[in-house]
């Protein structure tokens, strides 16, 4: 088997194609999150706390030279990348947890009760009248 060939059957392999699909759609909820953490969520946020743009936030710990630009701990843009993380987690959680909850309804759903046949229930009166006269 050439290189080329197990190449192509490993790409067209059903977990690889699914985990592809899965990753792109994780990068593109990714972004649809972000967008929704700074474009809706961070903005009420800041008006809150008097108006502060979390990424801007930060400590200067040397202030710029001539020959050197300043030195910086931009702590707003972690503070940003944490409440994205914590926004994701949720919606990820919720994702799964009603999957979570279709799954059990499947599992609940009972099996349609078949009806006993006639031999099983002759077997069902013998049994009986065996219990009955061994009393």
């Amino acid at each position: 088997m050439t290189m080329m060939s197990e190449f192509k059957e490993f790409a067209v392999r059903g977990n690889v194609v699914d985990l592809a699909v899965g990753i792109i759609i994780g990068v593109a909820f990714g972004k649809i999150v972000s967008s929704f953490v700074a474009d809706v969520l961070m903005p009420p946020i800041g008006l809150l706390i008097g108006g502060v743009d979390f990424s801007n936030l930060s400590i200067t710990l040397q202030a710029a030279s001539e020959g050197a630009e300043a030195v910086a701990l931009r702590y707003g843009v972690f503070l940003q990348a944490v409440f994205d993380f914590v926004i994701i987690a949720f919606a990820v959680f919720i994702v799964v947890r009603m999957l979570n909850k279709l799954k059990r309804k499947e599992v609940e759903a009972p099996a349609a009760s078949v009806a006993p046949t006639v031999e099983e229930k002759l077997l069902e009166e013998i049994r009986d009248l065996l219990k009955h006269r061994n009393v």
